[in-house]
């Protein structure tokens, strides 16, 4: 877990083929989608997301000149919480996937052991979360 946010956790994924990717996740377990919140619980969500977004875009921006941007993504297609994906977007990532979707990737990126979250990623996982801290002041 990155930070404890007003409407749920930030935590960074579990992979990491896209350097930042992280995970808002809700902070009650038994909310299925954002429309179950009452309407401040909403806005308290989507702006947890928007600030994890601006976090990861700042600590990424600063850490690889390559970063374009961070696409934001409430899905629930498979996990039956409420969470988002903040995902780094980079100008290195493959001509052929950098316009479309992450989901698009080939699925051992999802599996393959080099792109697990580990001590490698520490220096980020400190960026992400000093940002955090910076935005909520």
């Amino acid at each position: 877990m990155l930070r404890r946010l007003t409407a749920g956790f930030a935590v960074i994924g579990d992979v990491q083929f896209l350097p930042g990717y992280c995970v808002l996740l809700v902070d009650d377990p038994s909310v299925g989608r954002l429309s179950e919140l009452p309407g401040d619980g909403r806005t308290a969500f989507l702006a947890d997301m928007d600030r994890l977004g601006e976090a990861v875009e700042r600590a990424c921006g600063r850490l690889d000149p390559a970063f374009r941007r961070v696409n934001l993504e409430i899905l629930g297609n498979r996990d039956p919480f409420l969470h988002a994906h903040v995902w780094p977007r980079y100008a290195w990532e493959p001509e052929e996937l950098v316009g479309k979707p992450v989901w698009l990737y080939p699925r051992e990126r999802w599996s393959d052991d080099r792109y697990a979250l580990g001590p490698r990623h520490d220096e980020l996982r400190e960026a992400i979360g000093r940002e955090l801290d910076h935005l909520a002041s």
